[in-house]
């Protein structure tokens, strides 16, 4: 059998780890697809904190970036949506908090 020249990609490995611990929650769900449906720029300044019958809250880092978020919730929900592969989120609600993370 040949050998290999260049080595394996981690990512993969690492995805699939993540996903079999993490918990099957809409959150947790929501919380790995956040960066890939907002961007980089809006994962670093807010992030979901929680969620209760489909409504996602998420800590802004600043007022004006909660008023943001709220404007273009449609286009966010429809990008988490997409990612997750079904309608489980049905609003966010943007608070003016700092993020945990």
């Amino acid at each position: 059998m040949p050998r290999r020249r260049m080595p394996r990609p981690f990512a993969p490995a690492l995805e699939r780890a993540a996903d079999a611990w993490m918990p099957p929650t809409l959150l947790a769900a929501v919380q790995r697809v956040w960066p890939a449906a907002v961007g980089p720029a809006l994962a670093t300044a807010a992030e979901p904190v929680a969620e209760r019958d489909g409504t996602v809250t998420v800590a802004c880092g600043s007022a004006v970036l909660a008023q943001e978020l709220d404007l273009m919730s449609e286009r966010v929900v429809a990008n988490l949506n997409e990612r997750l592969g079904r309608p489980a989120v049905l609003a966010l609600r943007a608070q003016a908090r700092p993020p945990r993370s």
